[in-house]
């Protein structure tokens, strides 16, 4: 009885949708490394392998987000999905095609590496699921339609601790299941029915949140056309015609009061966390030489502080501590966990783990809500998806770096993500004391 009081029901479907595609994703996470070495891959191609789905996002998201302003976001959220089951397909043919090479190379830079026909087939995968994977942009935009200035920042607490539940939940799949007789096949099948699963609680169970009656029929030829030249309106009726459609260009977003300075902690946060996505994967397989399961359990773990930070921690001081302290709490303790990481001891990496896990929890929550209540109400899905592509450009870059200086650095390349944390500390402190009043404050 106790669950309206925790969780509204106007905002329950959309956490559910998030925690299942987290858990589809996440159950991934600690077997890919495995994967890629077993095919003939190394850290390098890893780390390229990692930066497809970012990259091909950079280009879908912003399109994603745009068309779900126009034609809402539950058909965007069905798209999205849609596309996330056909990669998990093309990832699960990979493991029945045999393992041709294509060709190798041993340099300084790339290391020694074998281009096998099932890691073409990977890649294609994080290709296609990456351009349809705007369903994080999307999801946002749907929480902020449906939030009010009192609920945000507990809304979007909640969505942060929907997602780490999933990475709690994801990890441990994953490493149960990889120990089975079918190996990594089997947590890749489990994946492919939770994207079922979430096109099926997408439409029976989320309502359309467009803030006014968006068509429900069908995208025809001629919407899609007007679509792809990037035209954007609030919303329309069927049947509406509207002359002079207005353009939301990335010109126009950054002329928003406060988007420039938020796109640039977005992308500093992605940068720095995919060098901890390249290189712990890369760190535990070669240095720790840790198992799926074990990296499994580490990635659980932080998953489970977060969920407690992002849940009632942040419910706790709603109203109390302002998003942009938070950020600025949370961007200087993932800066010292960083800074723990480079060390080569089982317990600092735990005691780093526990240290990240907080400072996300703190951070990212309270900045997604300060995001999503700057800028008009009618442009955030277009602003949640410039904001995704911002995500993915850092990433796709970090993830290639991260891997790249792995090689040469080991687990130094952690001190580089401390101090991008460091900087974002520094810029929120900067703009703190300059306005001595809430920053990125919103006319």
């Amino acid at each position: 009885m106790k669950l309206p009081k925790l969780i509204s029901p106007k905002i329950f479907p959309i956490l559910l949708v998030n925690f299942i595609g987290i858990l589809g994703y996440s159950i991934v996470v600690p077997i890919l490394i495995f994967i890629v070495t077993d095919l003939g891959g190394n850290g390098f191609i890893y780390g390229i392998l990692g930066a497809m789905y970012p990259f091909f996002q950079f280009i879908g998201a912003p399109i994603l987000g745009r068309l779900s302003d126009k034609i809402g976001r539950k058909k965007v959220l069905v798209i999205s999905q849609l596309g996330t089951f056909v990669a998990w397909t093309l990832f699960l043919l990979a493991f029945i095609l045999p393992e041709t090479e294509l060709w190798s190379q041993n340099t300084n830079i790339t290391g020694s590496y074998v281009m096998t026909l099932p890691l073409v087939i990977i890649f294609l995968a994080r290709i296609f699921d990456g351009f349809t994977g705007g369903n994080i942009s999307v999801a946002n935009a749907y929480l902020s339609d449906i939030s009010t200035d009192e609920d945000r920042n507990s809304n979007f607490g909640k969505m942060g601790a929907a997602t780490s539940l999933g990475f709690v939940l994801g990890p441990a799949f994953a490493g149960v299941l990889a120990s089975t007789i079918l190996g990594e096949v089997l947590p890749l099948i489990l994946a492919a029915i939770i994207s079922l699963v979430a096109i099926f609680v997408i439409n029976t169970q989320l309502k359309e949140s467009v803030p006014c009656v968006v068509n429900t029929g069908k995208v025809g030829l001629r919407s899609l056309r007007r679509f792809f030249q990037v035209e954007h309106k609030d919303c329309y009726q069927e049947g509406e015609l509207q002359a002079g459609p207005q353009k939301t260009s990335l010109k126009m977003v950054l002329k928003e009061p406060g988007i420039p300075l938020l796109y640039l902690v977005y992308f500093l946060t992605f940068l720095g966390f995919s060098l901890f996505y390249a290189g712990l994967p890369i760190y535990a397989n070669t240095i720790l030489e840790w198992s799926s399961t074990n990296l499994g359990v580490f990635l659980a773990y932080s998953s489970l502080i977060m969920i407690i930070v992002q849940g009632p921690v942040l419910t706790k001081l709603e109203g109390k501590v302002s998003n942009e302290k938070l950020i600025l709490v949370g961007s200087f303790v993932l800066a010292l966990s960083f800074l723990l990481l480079s060390y080569q001891s089982l317990l600092i990496i735990y005691l780093a783990n526990t240290l990240l896990s907080i400072g996300n929890g703190l951070m990212w929550p309270s900045f997604m809500a300060l995001l999503s209540r700057t800028g008009k109400s009618t442009m955030q899905g277009t602003i949640q998806g410039y904001g995704n592509s911002m995500g993915s450009i850092a990433s796709m870059f970090g993830l290639i770096l991260g891997g790249v200086l792995f090689e040469f650095l080991a687990t130094k390349v952690f001190i580089i993500g401390g101090m991008i944390f460091l900087i974002i500390t520094v810029l929120m402190i900067l703009n703190f004391t300059q306005r001595r009043k809430p920053i990125l404050e919103v006319t």
